[in-house]
Formats: structure tokens, sequence, C-alpha cells
């Protein structure tokens, strides 16, 4: 069974964590809270364009894990008992049409319809996993 993790030192991620997100359906992921706590785990489509990973909301809100993940710059998701930590980037609409597009060849036009919007676009986040955590 694949596994998850950020063992690549250089903050990308290995041709195996590629695979394995590319084939998942959602990952869960979880934000951290004031004072550092961690939040709850939410459940997210994950889609991986150029060897990168990219998730979107699909209602952007300063609030919740999307608020808490952009202002921190931090998160951790999880699939399945894998979790790893990952910084948070911020690309907002850079790209969209071919993020969309993946998010239409993933999950279907009916299923992704919430996820390739001006506004869903606009809230796209790139993951990074973190070295050394």
């Amino acid at each position: 069974m694949a596994q998850v993790t950020n063992e690549a030192p250089d903050g990308k991620w290995t041709s195996e964590n590629l695979r394995h997100l590319d084939g998942v359906r959602e990952l869960e992921i979880a934000a951290p809270r004031l004072a550092g706590r961690p939040g709850d785990w939410t459940p997210i489509w994950v889609v991986v364009v150029d060897d990168e990973i990219f998730i979107r909301t699909w209602q952007r809100r300063d609030t919740g894990w999307y608020g808490r993940a952009v202002r921190s710059g931090r998160a951790r998701i999880r699939v399945s008992v894998d979790c790893v930590d990952v910084n948070v980037r911020a690309t907002g609409d850079s790209n969209a049409a071919v993020i969309d597009e993946a998010y239409r060849t993933k999950y279907g036009e009916a299923g992704a319809r919430s996820m390739v919007t001006a506004e869903a676009a606009a809230s796209t986040l790139r993951l990074v996993p973190s070295a050394g955590r």
C-alpha cells in the first residue's frame, strides 16, 4: 500500500506521493487554530498538476480550515492513516484552466462543477511538503 510522506528534503513531493495523491478521491486537511491547536479534519478533493498538489474550496471564506490555512501558511493532510505537514501557498486563479481541467478529469463534470467556478479557482492552494517535520 502506498503511503504519503514528507521524506523529500527539498520540499518536493516524491513520485510515489504524487501517484498516490492523484489516485485518492479525497484527503483530509486540518489547519491550526489559534495558539497552534490542531483544527478539525475536513475532507477535500485534491488534484495533481505538473508534479504539484492543488486543493480548492467551493466557497472561499476567511473562516474554517481555508482561512486558517491561508493565514498560517501551514496545515496537515491525512490520507488513510498517513499524515504529512504541509506549507500552504495561495496561487489564486493562476493556471486556473489547467487545474479546472484536472478537477473535471478526476471528478467528472457533475462532481467537479462546484470546483471549477471563478470563486473556487480564486481559492486554489498549492500544498508543499514541510521538510524536516
